[in-house]
């Protein structure tokens, strides 16, 4: 599955995970981020194992993913090891948000929060459809009303919604609409329909009325993180045959566009509501910055 969760290497993939969640945290009052729960939407980058629950092929439930996870085993997260959630959860001081389908998140869980994400998912419900039986953005928003009634049977329905209102959300889409989307084949139905610029615009208005459905389901505080560089995805680079490491310029070029296009629609989204509930997180940036200079970072190479 050519995901974005496999952009550059473990450790661009560390400074990422530690720059996203710098800002999520800065939204945080202090001496709060305990007390908060965290709610997690979106596609393989953020997915801690729903997709083990679902009859599909967008699963991470064998090595070597988990590798270098605290048991050595597959979690159903696409990655070595801990995810941008799980990051995030750690600085909180709290326990990892588990996924929604899991049969442990009852009870007390329920206070720290729930992760709905699921690998293969974007934006648009057609992104992702090879994969079958995965759970769609605008499910996982019914997942997240479902929560809340949980919640509030647990702690009273007033307490329930404040809890919503002043948790920390983070919600990663975008990615998967274009490398499983628009350039998962050379001549796709959506690059028919629509030029790359065309389809950023569409991708952003489509986004909006998913983050105004949030908003109107009580998030308050929302970290969205944008695409890293496309175009740099190993998979991406295998499959256009980069010979050197150079990424895919046409990829490149859609992130470059998406992106910037991306930050003004929150900036324009927030203008709306009167308040800043979405925050903008420069996700290529942060990756690019790692891969034109890894000394400074630490590395050889990327």
């Amino acid at each position: 599955m050519s995901e974005v969760a496999c952009i550059g290497t473990s450790s661009s993939r560390a400074l990422m995970i530690t720059l996203l969640a710098a800002v999520l945290l800065s939204v945080a009052a202090p001496g709060a981020e305990a007390a908060r729960a965290f709610l997690v939407f979106g596609d393989s980058l953020v997915d801690s194992g729903n997709n083990n629950y679902l009859a599909t092929t967008a699963r991470a439930d064998n090595p070597p993913n988990g590798i270098d996870y605290p048991t050595h085993r597959a979690t159903g997260r696409f990655s070595n090891g801990l995810n941008l959630a799980d990051i995030i959860s750690e600085k909180l001081g709290a326990e990892a948000t588990l996924p929604y389908l899991s049969p442990q998140l009852t009870g007390q869980k329920l206070l720290v929060g729930a992760n709905f994400a699921s690998a293969g998912i974007g934006i648009l419900n057609d992104t992702g459809i090879q994969f079958l039986n995965i759970i769609r953005i605008f499910r996982q928003l019914q997942l997240f009303q479902q929560y809340q009634q949980r919640l509030g049977a647990l702690i009273g329905p007033a307490a329930a919604k404040q809890r919503v209102n002043q948790a920390l959300v983070l919600i990663v889409l975008g990615g998967n609409d274009w490398v499983n989307n628009y350039f998962l084949t050379p001549v796709s139905a959506r690059s028919r329909q629509f030029t790359i610029p065309q389809y950023s615009q569409y991708l952003v208005s489509e986004y909006k009325k998913i983050l105004r459905r949030l908003y109107d389901l009580g998030a308050r505080r929302v970290l969205v993180t944008g695409t890293g560089p496309l175009g740099c995805v190993p998979a991406e680079l295998a499959m256009r045959g980069s010979r050197n490491g150079e990424c895919a310029p046409r990829l490149q070029e859609a992130a470059r566009i998406f992106n910037p296009e991306l930050a003004q629609m929150l900036k324009q989204l927030n203008s709306e509501i009167g308040s800043e509930v979405f925050i903008s997180a420069n996700a290529f940036k942060m990756n690019m910055d790692f891969i034109s200079d890894p000394g400074r970072y630490g590395s050889i190479s990327t």
